[in-house]
């Protein structure tokens, strides 16, 4: 049975993300002496893009744990982990880029020095199925 997982999301988060090119466009807008009309219609369709971008990754960016595989799906991204190779998992709150909507992650490693960070939502519960699946895995490899 696949386990699913949708990715936590901080709120904070998200309104920097979207704050951000609003804030950049009113700073650049406001001193060009564009008619304000127009430079409100471009901040609201700009605002209009960037919430509408980050709502199709967030609902797109989910965790799967298959008998043998860590499948991440985020917008046109995906990974595919197979778990014999994850080396290490470990709690980060590094804000670097990943399909993750919170700072509240676990850090992936595989391969050779790959590493993947996720957010799921029940961090705890997801830990403990992809450690009891890679168990497994590890059993049936050794068998």
């Amino acid at each position: 049975m696949n386990i699913v997982s949708r990715s936590k999301i901080d709120l904070w988060l998200l309104g920097a993300i979207v704050l951000v090119p609003v804030l950049i466009l009113e700073f650049i807008a406001g001193d060009s002496g564009v008619n304000q009309y127009r430079v409100d219609l471009l901040t609201l369709l700009i605002v209009i893009i960037v919430l509408g971008g980050i709502g199709g990754l967030y609902a797109t960016t989910h965790y799967t744990i298959t008998s043998d595989m860590l499948l991440v799906r985020s917008g046109p991204f995906a990974w595919v982990i197979p778990l014999r190779e994850i080396t290490r998992i470990e709690p980060t709150r590094n804000p670097a880029s990943s399909p993750a909507f919170s700072l509240d992650r676990l850090s992936i490693y595989y391969g050779l020095g790959n590493r993947l960070m996720i957010s799921p939502t029940d961090k705890e519960s997801f830990l403990a199925t992809l450690r009891k699946r890679m168990q497994a895995q590890n059993e049936a490899i050794t068998r």
